[in-house]
């Protein structure tokens, strides 16, 4: 099973850098989206329906604002909209497929702009991650978490430690997340190099990623009963339709 993860950072305009033909050269089963900024009314049937998968949207109330989105080739058994609080389900922050076996989710954590209701959301969902982590159900949660763990995670980690993004309490709130809460960082289980990035503040498209100082924000994370499933994980640099690099994840499992 091949699941990938990306922030669009705005649907129609990754579509217009190549995001569909990117879609179709994946031959992944899931592929979770974020930040689409569009609701999914406003959007053609080509990014709704492309061929061979069934498209699943949270549209946010602001416009232009946000959103998550799932692409699946299996059309899952549910669909769960939202976590029943407020900033998260206004906001369209998590979309969840559930098959029989095990649930995959596209999430986005706010960026931090507004450092205050990104620090409530997180208090919110770590009730939520702790609630999830108690189940039976097995989860794969992909997307944006707007938070570099380590200084292995981004290029100038010195200077950017009271950077929203890599301030010490959200970094011991990700030891919450890895750690007494349960869940594996699935990359990390595979990669354990420094220089592995998913996002580019001051991305030139004239520069190879590789030679820019970037942050690792985005994640794929399971139970502790998933750790022996993780397969091989990696980061499409060469996917250039956004900001952010597509994570993809392999995975000795079926849906």
């Amino acid at each position: 099973m091949k699941i990938a993860t990306i922030n669009v950072n705005g649907i129609r305009e990754a579509v217009g850098r190549g995001f569909l033909d990117w879609l179709a050269n994946q031959d992944a089963d899931v592929v979770c989206v974020q930040n689409l900024k569009a609701k999914s009314f406003e959007l053609d049937d080509s990014i709704l329906y492309p061929e061979g998968y069934e498209g699943y949207f949270l549209d946010a109330e602001q416009d232009g604002f946000s959103g998550v989105g799932l692409y699946c080739r299996q059309i899952p058994k549910a669909i769960m909209y939202g976590l029943g609080f407020p900033q998260c389900d206004h906001e369209a922050r998590f979309l969840q497929a559930d098959y029989d076996r095990f649930s995959i989710a596209s999430f986005l954590m706010p960026d931090g702009s507004d450092y205050a209701a990104k620090q409530a959301f997180m208090a919110q969902y770590q009730e939520y991650l702790s609630k999830m982590a108690r189940k039976r159900r097995e989860y794969i949660i992909c997307g944006s978490w707007h938070i570099a763990h380590k200084t292995i995670d981004l290029e100038n980690w010195a200077d950017n430690q009271t950077t929203p993004g890599f301030k010490p309490e959200e970094r011991a709130w990700m030891d919450q997340v890895f750690g007494p809460t349960g869940f594996i960082d699935t990359f990390r289980e595979i990669n354990r190099d420094a220089g592995e990035y998913t996002w580019w503040p001051k991305l030139d498209q004239e520069v190879p990623r590789s030679r820019q100082e970037g942050w690792r924000i985005d994640y794929q994370i399971v139970g502790p009963n998933f750790r022996r499933h993780v397969v091989d994980a990696w980061i499409d640099y060469d996917a250039t339709f956004s900001e952010f690099a597509p994570l993809i994840v392999e995975y000795d499992l079926t849906l």
